[in-house]
């Protein structure tokens, strides 16, 4: 996956808003207490997150709204896909892992692609938080930030939802899986 232009034609531009409102009016709780012409100030006004965000769904996250930071007075879009997002899929976790690989190499890394399009993969606390705004990760497993002591020993670590029940697991983090991707979080 290469980028090179990172922003948006009024024509797509106007689609995502279209797309972003119509999941958010779907999925008033989980942003309770926010207004959509809120969100949308905000994304008019920080124009150049438009571009993330278009990245985010087309990669398959469906980004909403989950949260108002009120020191910085940002709105927090995280992916919300029932399942971890289908174009961020089969990557290990970061480019010391990839490079550790003597085959099979997987064509990116979750951490890369984050960077990439200007998102942050959600840590443990993010991902619980998401958890409690529905039911994510059914059949699949997402990477979340991993601690940068158990990243030094060569793992990394990874959530998902069985049982009814969030789970924290760990695995080297040269480990690629079709259906582990990463779930992502921006601040707008």
């Amino acid at each position: 996956m290469t980028i090179d232009k990172k922003e948006l034609s009024a024509e797509g531009r106007d689609e995502l808003l279209k797309t972003l409102k119509a999941r958010f009016e779907k999925h008033k709780s989980r942003h309770e207490g926010i207004q959509w012409a809120d969100v949308e100030a905000r994304l008019n006004a920080k124009s150049e997150k438009l571009w993330s965000l278009d990245q985010m769904e087309l990669t398959g996250g469906e980004p909403d709204v989950i949260g108002f930071d009120k020191k910085t007075g940002e709105y927090i879009f995280c992916d919300c896909a029932a399942e971890s997002p289908k174009g961020r899929r089969s990557l290990c976790y970061d480019r010391d892992a990839w490079n550790f690989r003597k085959e099979h190499k997987p064509e990116n890394t979750a951490l890369d692609i984050a960077a990439e399009i200007g998102i942050e993969i959600l840590d443990e606390e993010g991902y619980r938080h998401l958890q409690t705004l529905g039911k994510f990760d059914l059949k699949t497993s997402s990477w979340v930030k991993t601690p940068a002591d158990i990243r030094k020993l060569g793992g990394a670590v990874f959530c998902d939802r069985r049982y009814d029940t969030v789970f924290y697991y760990h695995n080297g983090a040269e480990s690629y899986y079709a259906a582990r991707g990463f779930r992502g979080t921006l601040r707008v």
